[in-house]
Formats: structure tokens, C-alpha cells, sequence
């Protein structure tokens, strides 16, 4: 048999099992009918968020709220005919439907006329939302307990007298039954899922912030998102697959920050024995102190507790770290191991040939001779709190989310989504990273790291491959080539030790000074086989000081850095508190949020998060679903549909009726 023979042979076999599907000449027509007619629909919407870090209430709001989205459905849809107070209260009943409803129900003096009223304002408000999708693909969206009804009432023809009443007896009658509650609930979630057809978060959703663990569980009830890990969020999955190095860094980032709260209640890992050690050994912290400190003046976490803590994990992280880079030579990254060039007897420190004071030099757990071995009782420690994330049920859930949600970086619809940088050389050229003897740089590189990465979680425990990759996750943290840190080197050990301001500095990668230079990007591009005249690069990780002038659009248009101080940690800096990009199908726009104040305020008064909008690329024509990577699987279904009608009507298949 040919080559030709067989490629003819594979065609007829895929198409008798397509035939099963659409078994008759009718069913393939409608199929093809019903795909070239989505085809024609505008794109669904997309919105990019990243660095996230923690925040769950401002970003529970964010969803909420889909960064305004739902505020401007509202105001279209009503703004000649409720006042401002009216439609915040409406908008805040959509974000917060349960909580309102409670609220209601003790202010309305008639609340059967507020259900009536509120009723078929969501009505409208769901309509105008759900207009660009198919009626197919928003009964998928409708909960299964109302889909019939929701579906009836959206497609409503209040012109037709005839079915007016039909219409006012549904309403009344979910009144009468007592479940308009559920309804309304059911109105809002429904809104809420339409205004965002797909949510992309560029990375970093863990450390800093209170509660990453809240926002993992809200990501993983979203019906549409991908994640591209970053620096923070590799440190986390690297402590699950159970590297001691990335584990003791997560430590000492949530003691740092005061987030113990998130380690032992959300993700039940005890710290008492870790506790109980620091207590003991440290009796002076020196120079350690949080950066924040628990609000709550009964909490047992007090500054001095948390400041012994502090110590007790940075000394473990280093001699963790050291251990890493020895096992590791091609790491390169001899710099780092600091703890064997202290000299205890002067309290100094040799950092780059230069001798520095040290502000603390108390270190009883360290052997001078052997600084990089833990104890006895560091390694009990250190056992233990490994077991603890590796046997941590809600840790090991949200950590598999993002391995099967998530990756290093991702194509799509012609946007290059990652969240650090590409190694890149001062001249702009792709950085190589040696690994087992071969160079990797670009696309190449990235590729390379996403499956050792993986590899980390999934290889068989205690194996070398295993082991292996567990170190490159630490590297992933923070060595030089890594696409994750886009750094030199972290100076954790001089920020601690050295007053000398000057050793604490961090080069950026060259990657940063070039994300002006537009040639630079579109090689970027280019690497990712995109089309460098109509894509860009969306990246966080650095954010972007908007508050002395800083552009998050660069390179014209080419690269769009959207970490806009989500974290409260890092919003002095930005002036504002987070981007949303939102790219649609009338072309992209960039939307900065001022600061979450909270929950309850939101509820009390109707205050939403003030968000500024700025239109920066509109597109020429209507993006349309065939112009979106969809749209492009939809015409291979097309293709595969017109050759099963062909074989059907050539008589090469038959009809199975």
C-alpha cells in the first residue's frame, strides 16, 4: 500500500467514526449550519490579571465585579432610567447576591414589589450580557434548577401581547412560591459568568497577601481560566512535590508576612514543633522582625514570637539553599553560599571579596566547620514540616489545579502570556541555560523548564530524576537564567546581615531593558511562532510604578506589563491597586483599579473598586470567533464535517437512518 493508499485509509476510518456522531446528510448540515453561524458571533471576552499575591477579598470582588464589567452592563441598560444610587444598589445585589438579599429584606417595606421590580431588572441586565453568545452556549451557563425559565425569559418578546402575561405569571409565581431568593441568585451568578468568557492570570496568586488559599478555591469553581505559574507560585508547588529548599522559603515569606494563618488553618500544616525550636534555640532574635505583625493582640504569634520564628526558618532556608547549590555545581551559584564566609570571632562577612560588619552574628545551630549540615532536631524539624505539605489534602488539591490548569507560558488568540521574562543577553539575543550538557534559550528553553517542572510533582518519590528536578524548582526561584526570578541573584542573606545598602542590589535581567525595544519583542514573538504584527507579549511580575509615570504599554503596543500593586505590599510603589486587561472584540483596554476597602463597606454602601478604563488598540473590524484560536478549531470541525457530507452524498458512506 501507498503512502497515499494509507493516508486515504485514515481519512475513511476518521470518518466513519465521525459518521457515529452525525449519522445522516440532515445532521451534518445542521452541524455546519450551527458552526458557521458561531463564527460570525464577536469573540467571547478575556480579561488578564496577575500578581495577585494573596488579596482574596480584593480579587473576590474583582470577580465579582468582573472589573467593572458588570457596572457598565448595568449602567447601559438602565442609565436613562435609574438613578446612580439605583444602579450601584442593583450592581452590588449582582455581586453580592446572598448578603444583599438579607439586607433587603430588612429595609423594603413591600417586598414583593422589590422582588417584582428587582426580578425583571436582572432579567434585562442578563439579556444585554448574553446577547453575543449562542442561545446553546448560554443554557450551558444557566443552573440546572432554572434553565428553562431563565432561557424563556431572556428570550422574551415584550411586544407580543399575547405572551405579556405569560411572562408577569412567571415572575409572580416564583414570587408566590417563595423562591425568588433563589432566583435572583441564580440571575446574578449567571451575569456574572456572561461579562467574562475567559479569565488568564499571569501568575503569582500566592505569599504576600492573607489568603492565596481562598482565591485558589474561587479559581478552581471558574468556568473558564489558565494560569501561567510564577516565581511565587513555583516556590509553593515546589514545597508540595517536596523540595526542602522551596519549602523553607515559603516559611519564611509567610513568617515574614504573618501569614501562618493561611499554613495552619487553610492548609492544616502545625507549626508547633517548628515553633517550639525557635523559642528555644533563638532566645535572641537580633535583627530579625517581621514585616508585618498579626492585628490581633490575643493572637500567640506576638513580634518577638514571630521574630525567633523568623530566624529559626531564614537559617534553615540558608543552609537548605546551600545544600541545593552544592549538590548542583552547574547552578553556578557558588555566590550564594555565604553562611561558610562569616567569621564568627570578628562578626564579619566576606561578600564579593569585600569584608562587611554584620548586624547579627548569633548563630547556634551553625558549625563553623560544617555550616551548611543541619542538626539533629533541624532535621526532625525540617522532616516533619516536609510530610506536613506533602500530606496537606487542600495543598496537594490546588497545587494538581495548577499543574492541570497552569503552565510556564501559553499562546493564545495571538497574546504570548508569561509572567517573568525571557533570558535574554545585553545585546537582546536569547540567553542559554546549560542543562545535562546541552544549551536551551527561547521557546526552546521555556519548554525544557515546563517539563521538568512537572516532572518534579510527578516523577516516582525518591528517585534522582525526582530530586533533580525539586532542586530546578528552587533554581526556578531564584537563580540567574531562571525565566521565573528574571534576576542576578536574591540577596536575602545581605538584606538580613549587612547594613551596607549597596550589597543588597539585584541586576535585572537584560530582558527589562529591553522591554522598550520593539524589534526585541517581535523576535520574541517570532520565537513563539506568532504573528508579529498583530500579537503581544502580556507578562507581570515587575510592578509598574504608574504613580511617577511608568507606562504598563511598551515597546508600542508590543508588551503590556499588567502587575499593577494588586498587593497591598507593593501599592506604595504602584499608586494604584492592580490592572485588568480586558481584550474583547472591539480591541484591547487596560483598566487600573484604586484600592479594595472591603467587604462590608461594599455591602453598607454600595462602593465598588474605582476603576479608570483606557482604550489603547481598537481594532479595525469586529473580532470575530473565526478570528480567534477557537474559531481556527471550529474550521477544522468545518472541514472534517463538508468531507463527511461529500463521502455521505459520493455514496462512499452510507447513511446510517
Amino acid at each position: 500500500m501507498t503512502a497515499m493508499d494509507q493516508e486515504l485509509q485514515r481519512e475513511m476510518n476518521y470518518l466513519r467514526l465521525l459518521s457515529t456522531k452525525f449519522p445522516t446528510i440532515q445532521s451534518v448540515c445542521t452541524e455546519i449550519i450551527n458552526l458557521k453561524a458561531i463564527m460570525d458571533l464577536p469573540k467571547g471576552t478575556e480579561h488578564f490579571m496577575s500578581d495577585l499575591h494573596g488579596e482574596n477579598e480584593a480579587f473576590y470582588h474583582i470577580l465579582n465585579n468582573a472589573s467593572g464589567v458588570v457596572r457598565e452592563k448595568v449602567d447601559k441598560v438602565f442609565g436613562n432610567s435609574m438613578s446612580a444610587a439605583e444602579r450601584a444598589e442593583l450592581a452590588t445585589l449582582i455581586y453580592y447576591p446572598e448578603s444583599k438579599l438579607e439586607i433587603a429584606k430588612r429595609q423594603q417595606s413591600d417586598l414583593h414589589e422589590w422582588y417584582r421590580l428587582t426580578l425583571h431588572r436582572l432579567i434585562d441586565v442578563c439579556r444585554w450580557t448574553s446577547s453575543k453568545y449562542t442561545r446553546s452556549k448560554v443554557r450551558k451557563a444557566l443552573p440546572a434548577d432554572f434553565s428553562y425559565i431563565i432561557d424563556e425569559l431572556l428570550h422574551t418578546n415584550y411586544e407580543a401581547k399575547d405572551k405579556e402575561q405569560y411572562y408577569n405569571r412567571i415572575i409572580s409565581t416564583i414570587i408566590d412560591i417563595d423562591r425568588a431568593d433563589a432566583f435572583i441568585i441564580a440571575l446574578a451568578k449567571v451575569i456574572k459568568r456572561l461579562a467574562v468568557d475567559r479569565l488568564h492570570i499571569v501568575g503569582d496568586i500566592f505569599d504576600r497577601g492573607p489568603r492565596a488559599d481562598k482565591i485558589m478555591d474561587l479559581l478552581e469553581q471558574h468556568h473558564s481560566v489558565d494560569i501561567q505559574w510564577g516565581n511565587h507560585d513555583i516556590l509553593w508547588m515546589g514545597a508540595a512535590a517536596g523540595s526542602e529548599a522551596c519549602m523553607a522559603n515559603v516559611l519564611t515569606i509567610s513568617v515574614r508576612y504573618s501569614n501562618m494563618d493561611m499554613l495552619e488553618r487553610g492548609y492544616g500544616i502545625s507549626l508547633r514543633h517548628l515553633i517550639s525550636f525557635a523559642q528555644e534555640t533563638y532566645k535572641d532574635p537580633g535583627c530579625f522582625k517581621p514585616k508585618v505583625v498579626a492585628a490581633q493582640d490575643s493572637s500567640p504569634y506576638n513580634l518577638d514570637l514571630v521574630s525567633r520564628l523568623l530566624k529559626a526558618v531564614a537559617v534553615l532556608q540558608f543552609k537548605l539553599e546551600g545544600q541545593t547549590i552544592l549538590r548542583n555545581p552547574e547552578f553556578a551559584m557558588e555566590d550564594r553560599l555565604l553562611l561558610d564566609k562569616i567569621d564568627y570571632t570578628t562578626g564579619t562577612v566576606t561578600v564579593g571579596g569585600t569584608v562587611y560588619p554584620m548586624k547579627d552574628c548569633d548563630f547556634p545551630t551553625v558549625d563553623p566547620q560544617n555550616p551548611y549540615a543541619l542538626t539533629a532536631e533541624e532535621e526532625e524539624v525540617v522532616r516533619e514540616l516536609r510530610d506536613a505539605f506533602r500530606n496537606s489534602d487542600k495543598l496537594q488539591e490546588h497545587v494538581r489545579f495548577l499543574y492541570s490548569s497552569g503552565g510556564l507560558y501559553t499562546c493564545f488568540n495571538g497574546n504570548l502570556l508569561y509572567h517573568g521574562c525571557i533570558p535574554l543577553e545585553p545585546d537582546g539575543s536569547f540567553s542559554a541555560l546549560r542543562w545535562q550538557g546541552e544549551d536551551y534559550r527561547g521557546k526552546a528553553l521555556l519548554d525544557l523548564l515546563e517539563k521538568l517542572v512537572r516532572q518534579a510533582y510527578f516523577a516516582p518519590w525518591g528517585s534522582p530524576q525526582k530530586r533533580s528536578c525539586e532542586d530546578m524548582m528552587w533554581y526556578l526561584w531564584c537563580g540567574p537564567k531562571s525565566p521565573f526570578f528574571g534576576r542576578d541573584r536574591m540577596t536575602t542573606f545581605e538584606r538580613y546581615f549587612i547594613a551596607d545598602k549597596s550589597t543588597w542590589t539585584e541586576p535585572k535581567n537584560p530582558y527589562y531593558h529591553h522591554t522598550e525595544d520593539e524589534e526585541v519583542c517581535r523576535e520574541i514573538l517570532r520565537e513563539f511562532g506568532l504573528d508579529e504584527e498583530n500579537s503581544h507579549i502580556i507578562n507581570g511580575h515587575v510592578p509598574v510604578k504608574t504613580k511617577d509615570g511608568e507606562s504598563p504599554i511598551k515597546a508600542s503596543g508590543k508588551l503590556i506589563v499588567i502587575d499593577g500593586g494588586f498587593c497591598k505590599a507593593y501599592q506604595p510603589t504602584t499608586g494604584i491597586a492592580g490592572y485588568t486587561l480586558v481584550a474583547n472584540s472591539y480591541g484591547l483596554r487596560l483598566i487600573s483599579h484604586e484600592p479594595f476597602l472591603s467587604m462590608q463597606e461594599a455591602l453598607e454602601h454600595n462602593t465598588d473598586i474605582l476603576s479608570t478604563s483606557t482604550i489603547f488598540e481598537v481594532s479595525k473590524d469586529r473580532i470575530r470567533v473565526a478570528d480567534t484560536d477557537i474559531g481556527r478549531d471550529i474550521q477544522e470541525q468545518i472541514d472534517s464535517l463538508t468531507n463527511l457530507l461529500e463521502a455521505y452524498r459520493s455514496g462512499l458512506l452510507k447513511e446510517n437512518v
